[in-house]
């Protein structure tokens, strides 16, 4: 049976499947990594890898050991949790799942007061489309998922914060100079139903789709685009924290003549909001949300 340092060394292998950049990863040589493995796939009786010049592949053996390392990592990971939930202090790993747009402009401040108030915890973080996030959770491979827009989600569903829409240049100053202008108007996809929500509201205020678009994959692209003079975009103010001075903001309305919102939600399922270390971020969150609150009070 190989040992838990012996299945780590696997797991990274199997991530890598590069002999070079799994050993950096490990902090060994190649050779002595070479070595290691060798003797565990003696130990197994079986070839794991087949190493070539273009890297490594697993053999149909290699899955098996390669499933059973992550399995026996997760559980000793829950087993440690569980240990270590007996004290009173913050251990274990926080696993969170987070929509890329928060990932970028709003977690990382939170992220800073957790890991300076519990040095004891440790972080494990994946971002992405929130399609992709809810899926992480739902399969429970993470504890908390934060995500974007509209979701069913069965479990525990938290509202975080809404942001408005804007739209963006640093030409185009009101929505009539929409109907002249021939300057691009800048999209990125979007798994969710955002792309959708700005569809509506560009055919109920304009008759004819824009002369010009340039469709990027990510909001970041899109926002540096705009914030550079090459168009304009329709962003969410999470975005614009840092929008330069120059920039215009036109918001948008919906037929209620409301500002139209995007909708940030906290999610999981009941068994995760019971560790200590969800507990914990959960209350910095807490924090965090009121003292914006606070501050947002103020600037009014």
């Amino acid at each position: 049976m190989s040992t838990i340092s012996e299945l780590q060394l696997l797991t990274v292998l199997a991530q890598e499947m590069n002999m070079r950049k799994a050993a950096e990863r490990l902090f060994v040589t190649q050779p002595a990594l070479s070595q290691r493995l060798q003797t565990i796939e003696k130990e197994w009786g079986t070839s794991l890898f087949i190493r070539s010049q273009r890297g490594l592949t697993l053999t149909p053996a290699g899955e098996l050991v390669i499933e059973f390392a992550k399995n026996t990592l997760e559980k000793e990971e829950e087993v440690r949790e569980s240990i270590h939930g007996l004290k009173e202090e913050v251990y274990g790993t926080l696993k969170l799942a987070v929509a890329s747009i928060v990932g970028q402009n709003w977690l990382p401040a939170v992220l800073k007061r957790f890991v300076e108030r519990y040095p004891q915890a440790k972080i494990s973080l994946v971002t992405g489309w929130s399609s992709e996030m809810i899926k992480s959770v739902t399969e429970e491979s993470m504890h908390i998922g934060i995500v974007r827009g509209a979701s069913d989600w069965k479990g525990v569903k938290r509202h975080l914060f809404d942001d408005p829409l804007y739209l963006v240049d640093k030409e185009i100053e009101n929505l009539d100079d929409l109907h002249h202008t021939n300057r691009p108007f800048i999209q990125f996809k979007s798994d969710s139903n955002y792309y959708e929500e700005i569809q509506v509201w560009w055919h109920r205020n304009f008759q004819i789709p824009p002369k010009n678009t340039i469709i990027v994959d990510q909001i970041e692209t899109c926002k540096q685009l705009s914030f550079n003079g090459i168009g304009y975009s329709i962003l969410p103010s999470i975005a614009l924290q840092k929008a330069e001075g120059t920039l215009s903001k036109i918001p948008l309305y919906n037929d209620h003549n409301e500002p139209i919102k995007r909708a940030t939600w906290l999610i999981g399922y009941e068994a995760s909001f019971h560790l200590k270390q969800v507990q914990a971020f959960l209350q910095i969150v807490n924090e965090y949300l009121e003292e914006q609150k606070i501050s947002s009070f103020r600037l009014e």
